[in-house]
Formats: structure tokens, sequence, C-alpha cells
């Protein structure tokens, strides 16, 4: 029997995994199983213990510390996890193990798969990102694959520079866009009353570290909820940040925020068919996740995106880039609602696919792993 692992570290990148958990499980027979291996904050009671929102099998629940206070908590959590799925992938011996993103424990994942000879097939390879330490999380990443699946024509040109086969390059576009098709489906109305609202005009707010910037994060918080201030009429509702170093720090802020300003709404979690509704009817998306960049313009949704930790990922017409000041924030946030920018909002065609990238990632993946002869030994293709 073959053998396939999907690995999910984190809400947002299980969302984008699992349609195409849902694509690989419709080839499982008695030749192949597909084992969703779950791991990372979805674990931790701090970051909402996501996995009770996974309705899907899950075949291993791995447990790593998520503590992001310092350096050496983001090498601990690493070396746990290196040592734990070392130990997962030689017991049971996957013939893949498919991997998204650019987290620091999927790192350690991944090269726990390469010290085992485990294939890995990487989505989103390919983007840049300079703000965040992802940028070079990424790029190592795709050192390790074996198969890519990028979102976006400059990503599959990045990933060939970086010296791999473009007959082992797919460019399908993103699985974001596969679930706004058919996850987003919630009215307005019942997704703010799922959160205790009613109609109102909202935003939909994430702001992660950025961990290239040696700045407080204190201070960076404080400007953003300043400029929260500045718009009473306007409901802010907040994911929490992620693992990152400064994360915790950045959710001690927004709880103890929330109890102080009227009109702010912090939840660790949303689930994505929820978060993804509320998207498709906000004023605007203000933070800087990478959802602002890929998902909103396909909702034709101004993004208002802070500082630099997006700086580099292809864009649409419909972001707004600006500094971290509050003053900044605000002066975008004003151009975000003004007439003239939703109606260039309107006609934004996202460069992230159309719709169909899980089944077509899916099928290649099942096809590579039955059909094909896969050898790590990988020559280094020169431009």
């Amino acid at each position: 029997m073959k053998k396939i692992a999907v690995v999910t570290t984190t809400r947002a990148e299980y969302g984008l995994l699992c349609p195409v958990i849902e694509e690989l499980r419709k080839h499982e027979s008695n030749d192949l199983r597909v084992e969703l291996i779950v791991t990372g904050t979805h674990l931790s009671e701090k970051y909402g213990k996501t996995i009770n929102e996974i309705e899907c099998r899950i075949d291993h629940e791995i447990a790593i510390p998520v503590d992001s206070a310092s350096e050496q908590d983001i090498s601990n959590n690493q070396a746990e996890a290196l040592v734990k799925f070392t130990g997962l992938f030689s017991k049971e011996k996957y013939d893949a193990v498919m991997l998204l993103g650019d987290r620091y424990e999927t790192l350690a994942i991944a090269i726990a798969a390469g010290n085992t000879r485990t294939p890995v097939f990487h989505l989103c390879g390919g983007d840049t990102t300079e703000g965040a330490l992802d940028e070079w999380v990424r790029h190592s990443i795709t050192k390790i694959s074996y198969l890519h699946f990028v979102t976006n024509e400059e990503s599959w040109k990045r990933v060939i520079q970086l010296g791999e086969d473009p007959e082992r390059v797919f460019n399908f576009g993103s699985t974001s866009i596969d679930n706004i098709i058919t996850v987003a489906n919630m009215s307005k109305a019942e997704a703010l009353d799922s959160i205790g609202l009613s109609d109102c005009r909202y935003a939909v707010c994430t702001y992660h570290p950025v961990t290239m910037e040696g700045g407080s994060v204190d201070g960076q918080i404080a400007e953003f909820l300043g400029a929260i201030t500045e718009y009473p009429d306007i409901e802010f509702i907040i994911t929490k940040s992620n693992a990152d170093q400064g994360g915790a720090r950045i959710n001690e802020l927004l709880d103890k925020a929330n109890d102080e300003i009227k009109n702010l709404h912090v939840f660790a979690s949303l689930g994505t068919r929820r978060y993804l509704s509320l998207m498709r009817y906000a004023e605007f998306v203000l933070g800087n996740s990478s959802s602002g960049i890929i998902e909103t313009p396909a909702f034709r949704v101004p993004t208002v995106n802070i500082g630099d930790r997006q700086r580099g990922r292809l864009q649409s017409e419909s972001t707004i880039n600006c500094g971290t000041t509050t003053k900044d924030i605000v002066y975008a946030i004003k151009t975000a609602m003004s007439d003239d920018f939703k109606d260039i909002c309107k006609n934004v065609v996202s460069p992230y696919g159309d719709g169909h990238a899980a089944k077509q990632i899916a099928e290649k993946a099942i096809d590579v792993v039955i059909n094909g002869r896969i050898d790590l030994k990988k020559k280094f293709f020169d431009l």
C-alpha cells in the first residue's frame, strides 16, 4: 500500500490544505491511504485548540511546544518537532509527505522528512515576504522538496531559479480561491450573528509579528489600535496572531484592548468558513496577513496591508500598502473606503488561479506516488 501524509500545524494553513485533503481522500483504496497529521498550535488551548475545528479523519496528533517569547523558544519548538517527526516518519515509511508554506516548525518537519528520505511535496513555495523569517524558511523547504505546487507564475519562476527542475514544478493556483468558491457560503447576517453582532459595517483584521524587525510589538500594536479608535462607527473583527516570536505578546495586548475598545472584537480563531464569509462582506481587510493579499482580492474587497511583513508578495490593485504609524493606517483606511478605490476593486482579477487548484494538486501527487519514479538524488537545474 502507498501512503501519503499531510501535515497541518496552524488554523491558517489547514484552511488551505483542507480542499486538497478532501480531493486526495476521494482516491483512498486498498492501494492508497492518505493520513492527516495534526500538530503545532492546533493542539494549544492558548491558540484556540483549533483541532476541534477539523472535521475530517485525524490519524496522528503530535504535540510540540508553541512558546514564542524568545529565539530560544522558537529553536526549542523546532528541535522537538524535528525529533518527534523523525520518529514518526521512520516508523510509518510514507511514500510522500505534503507540507504547505513557511512556518518555522514546518521547516523542522521538512528536515525530518529529508533525514528519513521521505519525499516532500510542497505547496506555496516561491513566494517572497521580505519582512518575515518565513522568507528564508520557505526557500529552504523548497530545496528539501521534490514536488512543488506554487500559486502563481512569478513563484513558478523563482522555484526554478532556485535550481528545481521545471518538470517537478506546477502552477495550479492557490487553494484559497477554491475555498472562496466552495466554503465562503454564509450570509452576512448569519456570519455576524455567529459572533454576536447584528448588521453593521465592519473590517476583518489580523496582525502578526514582523519577525525580521527588532522593534517592540507593544509599539506596533499601540499604533494599530490607535487607528481603530479613529473609526468608532466600524466594528473591527480581529483574529489573533500566530505562534511566531512576539505573537503571544500581541495576543495579550489584543485581549486587553478587547475589554477597553467598544468596537473591537477579538477571536482566537473564526474557522475557514466563517472567516472567509465575513471577509466577503467586509468594508476592508486590515493587518499584515497573507490572506489580505491572496484571498481578499477575489472578493473585490479592499486590503490595507500594514508594514513590511508581506513585502515582495505578488499583489493586486485592491491592496493599499501603508506604514505602521496610526497616521499612516488611518490615511490608508480612508483611501480604502473611498468610492474611487471601491470602483477600482470591482475590476480586480486575482493572480492566484481559477479555483480548481486542489483537484489538480491531488491528481498530480497521486500520479507521482502511484506511477512515478521518485529519485531524491535531484540534479540542480541550471538556467
